[in-house]
């Protein structure tokens, strides 16, 4: 598997797959043909359905610095991946160059025939079973298991991760008004974060605050501005709204913190590895099912967990995300993927509480579901996957013209 440096990343929304990959090409386009007049790119499958909500051709415009053509192909479908673009670097009307990009998740990209950009395997093992008994074999966690593989170095770019994570949660929380792109969705984390009740319960509180934090994060997604992502943008505001409200609650030390990010990698990096964080690929199971992975493993260790533990919290997390469509309305990521956010942060703090209880009588494993979920998506029509073609991406206004 790869580093966590290639998981956790910083960057603008509110697509890691339409935003943060395309960028990272088009950067690197530019770098390999500079002497180009011009750019050529032709978005394929999910990238030509919902990139002008995601705002595609809108990043490839600010990213080239030379005039560049976008054109939606929305009808040719025999490509490798459905976040799929044709690169041409012009001189006139003659090709100087070309490439075939997949956007992956999560802000990687696959460059057809150019293993020179293909980031290096830094871990060994590629299952958790495989992790585990490398860990036990060696008496260490999976935070030092981590660090052995990646270097003490990974801490410092781990602590800005999480110093991002809680700069996006904090503007999110001061910020108000509509959210860009036309569907009128109106901010609500501060109104939650504020909005307080005379007889709450803890357990409202809890709900509330952490709620408040996944919205946070991911209407500054929406909105176009900095988060990581966890693993992708559309689900970004997960993994920060746990480890917030867990840090709020016991005053964990920013060391805690850390090896809770570590944790949280290697779950994603699994799931990225074996499977797919791509929801133009497996559905928004690919996407929130895997935060919420990742943020139940990250409970789990802030919580002393052993092995075992962090697996089921991480294994119950995405079982019941089966199935989850990737349907955002007017291809923009907002509706149901602010909301599903929060859901999904709820969920994990649940996974951990059944890991607390019930781990002596689990039958499924992680790795299990990592495959589950990949046969699941690769099933998913694909108007469920990221295309903005079914569920209520259609059924919204369709609502609108019976009425």
């Amino acid at each position: 598997m790869k580093s966590l440096k290639e998981l956790y990343k910083t960057g603008r929304g509110p697509s890691s797959s339409h935003t943060i990959g395309p960028e990272k090409a088009a950067k690197l386009f530019e770098q390999k043909y500079p002497d180009a007049e011009s750019y050529l790119v032709v978005l394929y499958g999910s990238l030509a359905l919902t990139g002008k909500g995601h705002g595609t051709n809108t990043v490839l415009e600010k990213t080239f610095t030379k005039p560049v053509k976008v054109i939606f192909d929305k009808e040719t479908m025999d490509v490798p991946h459905p976040n799929t673009m044709d690169m041409y670097a012009m001189v006139g009307d003659e090709e100087q160059g070309h490439w075939r990009v997949c956007s992956v998740g999560g802000g990687a990209i696959e460059i057809e025939g150019e293993a020179s950009y293909v980031p290096e395997e830094v871990y060994p093992h590629n299952s958790y079973e495989e992790i585990r008994k490398y860990c036990e074999e060696n008496d260490i966690t999976i935070p030092e298991y981590v660090e052995r593989f990646e270097g003490e170095e990974i801490w410092d770019f781990l602590d800005e991760i999480w110093h991002q994570m809680q700069k996006s949660i904090k503007a999110g929380l001061k910020a108000t008004g509509i959210l860009p792109g036309g569907l009128g969705t109106e901010r609500k984390a501060r109104m939650l974060y504020r909005q307080k009740h005379i007889d709450e319960s803890p357990e409202t509180r809890e709900n509330r605050l952490v709620c408040s934090y996944a919205f946070a994060v991911s209407e500054e997604n929406a909105a176009g501005e900095p988060i990581v992502t966890a693993p992708t943008c559309g689900a970004c505001g997960i993994v920060p709204a746990v480890l917030q409200y867990l840090l709020d609650r016991h005053s964990y030390s920013n060391k805690d913190i850390l090896r809770a990010l570590a944790t949280a990698g290697i779950i994603g990096n699994l799931i990225k590895h074996n499977a797919s964080i791509s929801g133009a690929e497996c559905g928004c199971q690919a996407e929130v099912g895997s935060a919420c992975c990742m943020a139940a493993a990250g409970a789990a260790e802030l919580y002393g967990m052993d092995f075992d533990q962090i697996e089921y919290a991480a294994e119950v997390a995405m079982e019941h995300h089966l199935g989850l469509t990737c349907d955002p309305i007017g291809g923009l990521v907002q509706i149901p993927c602010i909301e599903r956010n929060a859901v999904a942060a709820m969920r994990a703090l649940n996974a951990v509480s059944l890991a607390n209880f019930l781990t002596s009588s689990r039958m499924i494993s992680f790795d299990t579901v990592i495959d589950t979920m990949y046969q699941t998506g690769k099933d998913l029509r694909s108007e469920y996957r990221e295309t903005s073609e079914g569920g209520l991406a259609k059924m919204y206004y369709k609502s609108f013209s019976c009425d």
